[in-house]
């Protein structure tokens, strides 16, 4: 027994041995429980770093927002210098602004007062009419203030007793004015009808030259004329004929001017409208041999009209009795140098001295001619400018500018606007191209607008051009849906102006200067002989802006009032017996001239 129990002893040491044997290993384990203590310094020193590099970065963000501050303080600061300067400039050119309104204004008749102190004492009578517009006011007073003029003027007392020189004066708008709106028009444009009269002289002499036995028989048919004391006027003093020459036409271009009138606001407000009373009793052999093209009336003599035609001549004609008939004065071969062509247009010189007449461009033949008035001999008289600055095709148009007498504009077929302006020397005119990529067909019509230095051109490709001369760019542009034939601005509204196109019943359009792509009214009419248009029939306006003539490819003259809210005719006259080319208003006299291709020339009288 008590060996069992000393062989059992061992395994009890042994199983306490095994017992032990953990607790021994824990020492061993203890450093590693204490090694996440010995860590904690190593942290510490972790957070420090990181505080100090936070507030690096806070103290270069704070100098980098300082700076920017800076900068945005030296931006704000130079914006306001900047707005400054810019409000400084917006205050000149608001006053630059107004000045310029301020001179349209007075431009166009709006500021009476301002413009009467720079009135000379030749342009007196002009404020007075604008006084008295009405022709119930036509009394004793404003005559007696007419009278009351420069001596470029005293002529006018001598006419006073003359019965016939004032009733033409009188009586020159009142077939064409039948409503009170209208009437107004009478009294404004009586000076008109006198300055022109003056430069008439320059005609006298040539027609002694021209016409021999015809002239003396015109001559003395000058006292029942519209201006019969004005060839007096001349043989008193030819020492003075030139300055007679010069200053009406410089006060009639001042008058014209000032007579500005707003038509645009009649148009198409009337109901019916207001007819006129019309003979076509007269009808003259033109003495061409073929077709008419062109009828223009003078503009210093009321008494002379000419006409040209296919065979390359062209008549001047002396209106005889009141309208009642017209004498030839001269015909004069104005063929081209080397083709032989016919002028295609004819424009009378602002001092009536000269006829100028366009060609063809084709061939190098030549494309300007000049037929001197003055002249007797017809090898002299006619002659030709040497530049040719149109290449091609036929030249459709020509005409003097309103503003200056030195410079007229030519089109072409060749879509070239051409202004010629006249140089030291007789006779010397030099071309600049104004424009030739504006149009790109034919330019069939050119016109000048009284009121600014602006060129008007119609072509084929249905354009409207408006280019300002002095800035040298297009002012205004405006293109439809027919082809342009011929342009024609207004006499009385400047802002008004008529573009003849090719839709049939509405060939004659009318404009607005100040409205960009903006037609105001058509007119047209129906032809029963042709439903083409044609660019050989002209328009023309009355003196007084309120009716428009036309020719037709029937044998009748259409009549437009621009009151009438309608696009047809206000009457249609039938006064030939083919094709009707013009017809245009006299001046001075009721009467209406027209040209038809059946060789004739008829004088209507309006009653």
């Amino acid at each position: 027994m008590s060996g069992y129990h000393l062989m059992k002893k061992p395994k009890i040491e042994i199983e306490e041995r095994e017992e032990e044997e953990p607790e021994e290993e824990e020492p061993e384990e203890e450093p590693e429980e204490e090694e996440p203590e010995e860590e904690e310094p190593e942290e510490e020193n972790n957070d420090g770093n990181d505080g100090y590099m936070d507030e690096q970065i806070r103290n270069e963000q704070e100098e980098a927002l300082v700076a920017l501050i800076e900068h945005r303080t030296k931006e704000v600061e130079h914006l306001r210098q900047r707005i400054k300067y810019y409000k400084s400039q917006l205050d000149e050119a608001e006053k630059r602004l107004q000045d310029t309104q301020n001179k349209l204004a007075r431009l166009r008749g709006r500021n009476n007062v301002k413009a009467s102190k720079n009135l000379t004492n030749g342009r007196e009578e002009l404020k007075v009419e604008r006084i008295s517009p009405s022709p119930i006011k036509m009394s004793e007073s404003s005559s007696q203030k007419q009278s009351q003029l420069t001596p470029s003027r005293p002529n006018q007392e001598t006419m006073k007793p003359s019965g016939d020189n004032l009733n033409v004066s009188r009586r020159t708008p009142s077939p064409f004015h039948r409503s009170g709106d209208s009437s107004q028009n009478q009294t404004q444009s009586r000076p008109q009808l006198v300055i022109p009269a003056v430069t008439s002289n320059m005609s006298q002499p040539t027609k002694t030259k021209e016409s021999g036995n015809k002239a003396s028989g015109g001559s003395g048919s000058l006292p029942t004329s519209s201006a019969p004391t004005h060839v007096n006027s001349l043989s008193k003093l030819k020492g003075e004929h030139k300055t007679m020459e010069t200053q009406p036409n410089g006060t009639k271009k001042k008058l014209e001017q000032r007579e500005h009138e707003d038509l645009i606001k009649l148009i198409s407000k009337s109901s019916s409208p207001v007819t006129i009373r019309c003979q076509t009793g007269c009808l003259l052999s033109s003495q061409h041999k073929r077709k008419l093209r062109s009828l223009v009336l003078c503009p210093t003599n009321d008494q002379l009209f000419v006409t040209s035609a296919l065979d390359g001549v062209v008549n001047l004609w002396q209106v005889q009795g009141r309208g009642s008939t017209a004498n030839l004065l001269s015909s004069t071969d104005c063929q081209s140098d080397k083709q032989r062509r016919w002028p295609e247009d004819i424009a009378w010189h602002p001092r009536g001295n000269k006829l100028f007449s366009v060609y063809n461009a084709d061939g190098g033949d030549s494309q300007i001619s000049l037929l001197n008035l003055n002249k007797g001999k017809e090898r002299t008289r006619v002659s030709f400018l040497q530049d040719k600055p149109h290449i091609k095709g036929i030249i459709n148009s020509i005409t003097f500018m309103p503003w200056d007498d030195k410079s007229f504009v030519t089109g072409g077929s060749d879509h070239g606007v051409i202004i010629w302006t006249e140089k030291d020397g007789e006779d010397s005119w030099k071309p600049k191209t104004l424009h030739r990529g504006h149009h790109s067909s034919a330019v069939m019509g050119v016109a000048g607008m009284h009121h600014r230095d602006i060129v008007m051109s119609a072509g084929a490709d249905k354009r409207i051009i408006g280019f300002d001369v002095l800035a040298g760019r297009t002012d205004y542009k405006h293109q439809i849906e027919s082809k342009c034939m011929s342009v024609l601005p207004n006499p009385r509204d400047f802002n008004l102006f008529m573009v003849q196109t090719g839709t049939p019943e509405r060939q004659l359009r009318l404009y607005d200067l100040r409205l960009r792509q903006m037609e105001i009214h058509a007119f047209g009419w129906k032809q029963e002989s042709s439903e083409s248009q044609s660019a050989l029939i002209n328009q023309a306006w009355s003196p007084d802006g309120l009716y428009m003539t036309s020719g037709s490819a029937d044998p009748v003259i259409h009549i437009f009032d621009i009151r009438f809210n309608s696009h047809k005719p206000s009457q249609s006259i039938r006064a030939h017996q083919k094709r009707v080319f013009k017809a245009a208003w006299h001046h001075a006299l009721p009467l209406l001239i027209s040209i038809s291709s059946d060789l004739n020339i008829g004088l209507h009288k309006i009653t």
